[in-house]
C-alpha cells in the first residue's frame, strides 16, 4: 500500500538513499581518508661551503690586503657561506644531505642536535629527520668563519602545507 502511494520517482530516490547509507565492509586506509593530508617524504639537499672573501683573494683583489692585515676588518677571519643558506622541510621529512667542502679549510655543519665535520675537499652524505616545526639556525663551528657562515632550517608543520590533489593521491609514506 505504501509503495502504491509513493510513486516510481520517489521509490527510486528511496532505494538510492538506502543503498548509499550502508557501511563499508573494510575501512579506508588512512592515506585515502584525507587525500590532501601531507605524507612525509625524503628530500635530497646539497649544501656547499662557498668562499666569499678569503686570504687567497688578496692577489686577485689587492684592496683586500688592508682588510686581512692585523687590525683590518677581516683580521683573523675569512668570509664563507653555506649555499643554499635556507632549507625548507615539513615535520617528519627525511633530509638526505650532501655536504660539499671544495675548499682547503676545515668546516663543520652544526644544527642544535646535529654535527658533521667537513674536512678539506670532502663530500659527506648523511641523513637528518626534520622533527618539530620551527626555525633552526645552522652554522660552521670554526671560530674564524663566524658569524658569517650560517643559515636556517625552516620546518613547517604538516597542517601548514597544502598538497596538490595529484601529489596527494600518489605520495607514498616513508618506510621507517
Amino acid at each position: 500500500m505504501i509503495l502504491q502511494t509513493m510513486g516510481v520517482p520517489n521509490i527510486a530516490a528511496l532505494v538510492l538513499v538506502l543503498t548509499g547509507c550502508g557501511t563499508r565492509a573494510t575501512p579506508l586506509p588512512p592515506s585515502s581518508r584525507n587525500p590532501s593530508a601531507y605524507v612525509p617524504r625524503t628530500r635530497a639537499v646539497t649544501i656547499t661551503a662557498v668562499p666569499l672573501l678569503v686570504k687567497e683573494l688578496v692577489k686577485t683583489y689587492p684592496f683586500l690586503e688592508r682588510d686581512f692585515a692585523p687590525g683590518g676588518v677581516l683580521s683573523g677571519k675569512e668570509v664563507y657561506a653555506f649555499s643554499p643558506s635556507t632549507i625548507t622541510a615539513v615535520s617528519g621529512d627525511t633530509l638526505r644531505l650532501t655536504l660539499l667542502n671544495p675548499e682547503d679549510d676545515d668546516h663543520a655543519f652544526v644544527l642544535r642536535d646535529f654535527f658533521v665535520t667537513l674536512p678539506p675537499q670532502s663530500r659527506i652524505d648523511t641523513t637528518y629527520i626534520a622533527k618539530a616545526p620551527g626555525i633552526y639556525d645552522f652554522s660552521c663551528s670554526v671560530p674564524a668563519h663566524l658569524p658569517m657562515m650560517h643559515g636556517q632550517l625552516v620546518v613547517l608543520s604538516a597542517d601548514q602545507v597544502s598538497v596538490p590533489v595529484e601529489t596527494a593521491t600518489s605520495a607514498q609514506p616513508i618506510a621507517r
